[in-house]
């Protein structure tokens, strides 16, 4: 994985110096520490750092093709890159390198934007291409790999991996855009259909952008979407036997790298699944490498430890402490907008312990958005079923009235309303309700009545889907998976220079777990229902049916001790104190109730913090 920056001029073809392209690239020096690379031609410029992975003695970037009219920024992996090359090489196309860049090169001469369809791969790139005098701009199916972009005073578009690389150029103005700081409240993070730094776009996964010089800027055009509308046929038996065959496919294609490869190994049974595929294929021993927490109640890495012994691993494991709230900065500055999910500080240093010994390693991460393993799925299936024994209108009278009892409210409230409006307050953090009474008039007035909320609405509401399962996971494969899940991934790994690859989260994969019937997925309470099934001969039962479990961080604790008077100074003197978009007393009470004990308030004050360190950074407040 790598990071790229460039700048095309969408008027006139101005001249772009190359150490404003460098400086950009430069500002992502973390995400490729082996190599760096600018080129510039009349009104464009790209710029590239590379972490080499494939083909590491070539294929640096910016690759230009052998006549100069193509040139190519790319960040990712096209795992399929030696079966195109070879059929690239039938329809007469020529090679200089082993790369998978001039691969992308060799496919957009071919097939044009549709050469993304032939792509098995994670990537975020942009093309440039002299005779249609146009930048190609593409990102993966599923958003593995970010890519920002934004327009500037003298006429140009920039874009870069992440958004420091956008801040290096002079002419981006930094204002936050307070509906992403709604939106940030409400998730904990900033989805991909917003940003924090106003004007700054994301290209939203699945997505593609052409833009040719002397026209306006096009809206990104949709080059993918995942469909729950079809159901697979066959038996259930029949079905297993595919599924396990698409995850070993998954994970052996993926397993290809010129540098030291390993996995990352939690002891669920999703990274248990990988590293038993992971064995079958390889001759050798697979490394595999887990942390554990000294804390009471934190240390999970024994399940790890059982499955490092049952494939016979080459396992690393490492013991961390849980107070590790120093990374706070840190994190902040690999992050640019805030995220405040607090298990990040653990992916961090297990990214970085793996680094020690690798320079790639497979994960677990997606197979709960994929095959309906969190609970909230399981919540949300039973409430549809629920909806839809009563017209709409007898359950907003009948148990919107009974909502407002104490205890059983809340979930009343939830069965009464719109099946997107309950999911999307089962995936968010901090209700409208407590939102609300922490904002300051000036800011609800400024967002003019956007509602976090509604993306999920919409999108379940839209959703290519037959069920209430799949619209609750195709909301989270297109706004909690890139906006949340990924982007921590993402960020973390690069910030060590680590890339991290992802098989239960190939597309075709994900587009056969999507045409499962809803009761393979989901059965009698038991999410990942079929793949726990197809994996089974592989996996003892205490690490098949292991409940979820996460990377859990004391943030409550923290609150009420080593960082209470960070908790004090977020409410008083901070640069999001300065902002005026809070309500000081608001705060304040809640910093108050806290400390005392009389509320658990650890993961709002762990936002509010985070928030906090973003601004400083991005707008220089305080």
């Amino acid at each position: 994985m790598c990071g790229i920056a460039g700048i095309f001029h969408i008027g006139t073809a101005k001249p772009v110096g190359a150490d404003r392209v460098r400086a950009m690239a430069d500002a992502l020096a973390h995400r490729g520490p082996d190599g760096a690379g600018a080129w510039v031609a009349p009104g464009v410029g790209l710029g590239h750092r590379r972490l080499a992975i494939v083909n590491t003695t070539g294929g640096a970037q910016p690759m230009v093709s052998a006549d100069g009219a193509l040139a190519v920024t790319f960040d990712g992996e096209i795992y399929n890159h030696a079966e195109l090359r070879a059929e690239l090489e039938r329809r007469g196309h020529g090679f200089r390198t082993a790369s998978d860049s001039e691969v992308i090169l060799a496919g957009w001469r071919e097939w044009g934007a549709e050469c993304l369809d032939h792509f098995n791969g994670v990537f975020a790139f942009a093309l440039h291409d002299a005779a249609r005098q146009s930048l190609f701009l593409a990102r993966d199916r599923l958003g593995v790999k970010p890519l920002h972009y934004t327009t500037v005073s003298d006429g140009s578009l920039i874009f870069s991996s992440e958004v420091k690389g956008l801040l290096a150029h002079p002419l981006i103005r930094r204002e936050p855009d307070l509906r992403a700081v709604e939106d940030y409240m409400a998730f904990g993070y900033v989805p991909d259909d917003a940003c924090i730094v106003s004007g700054v776009h994301k290209l939203p996964a699945g997505t593609r952008m052409l833009v040719t010089r002397g026209k306006p800027l096009p809206a990104p055009e949709r080059w993918w979407d995942v469909d729950f509308s079809a159901r697979a046929s066959g038996s259930r038996a029949a079905l297993q036997e595919e599924l396990l065959a698409r995850l070993r496919g998954a994970v052996r294609s993926r397993m290809g790298a010129d540098v030291p490869l390993g996995a990352l190994l939690s002891g669920g049974v999703d990274s248990a699944s990988v590293v038993a595929l992971m064995a079958e294929a390889s001759p050798r021993a697979v490394t595999t490498c887990t942390i554990g927490f000294r804390a009471a109640g934190h240390d999970e890495s024994g399940y790890a430890d059982s499955v490092a012994q049952r494939f016979a691993t080459e396992h690393r494991s490492r013991m961390v402490d849980a107070d590790d709230f120093a990374l706070i900065d840190r994190l902040a500055m690999a992050f640019d907008e805030p995220i405040a999910d607090a298990s990040a500080l653990a992916h961090y240093r297990l990214h970085e312990f793996a680094r020690e010994a690798v320079t790639v390693a497979l994960s677990g991460a997606g197979a709960d958005e994929v095959l309906a393993g969190h609970r909230r799925h399981r919540v949300h299936a039973a409430e549809e079923r629920v909806r839809g024994l009563l017209p709409a209108g007898l359950r907003r009278s009948l148990l919107g009235a009974a909502g407002r009892a104490p205890r059983i409210g809340a979930t009343l409230l939830a069965l009464a309303g719109d099946g997107g409006e309950a999911y999307a307050r089962a995936v968010g953090v901090t209700p409208p309700e407590l939102r609300a009474g922490l904002f300051s008039d000036g800011f609800r007035r400024a967002i003019a009545g956007h509602r976090a909320e509604e993306r999920y609405a919409v999108a379940m509401r839209d959703a290519p889907a037959r069920g209430g399962l799949d619209r609750a996971q195709y909301a989270d494969l297109k706004i909690a998976l890139p906006g949340q899940i990924l982007t921590k991934v993402d960020r973390t790994s690069m910030a060590v220079g680590l890339e991290v690859r992802a098989p239960l989260l190939d597309h075709q994969l994900v587009a056969f777990a999507a045409s499962l019937p809803p009761g393979l997925r989901l059965r009698g309470g038991v999410g990942k229902w079929l793949m726990k099934k197809a994996v089974a001969a592989y996996l003892p039962p205490d690490i098949l049916h292991r409940p979820n479990t996460r990377f859990v961080t004391p943030v409550d604790a923290w609150f009420r001790g080593a960082l209470a008077g960070e908790a004090e100074r977020i409410a008083t003197s901070s640069a999001l104190a300065a902002t005026g978009w809070f309500e000081p007393k608001a705060v304040a009470a809640v910093v108050a109730a806290h400390r005392s004990g009389r509320s658990d308030h650890g993961r709002l004050l762990w936002q509010l913090v985070m928030l906090d360190r973003a601004i400083g950074r991005l707008f220089g407040a305080g």
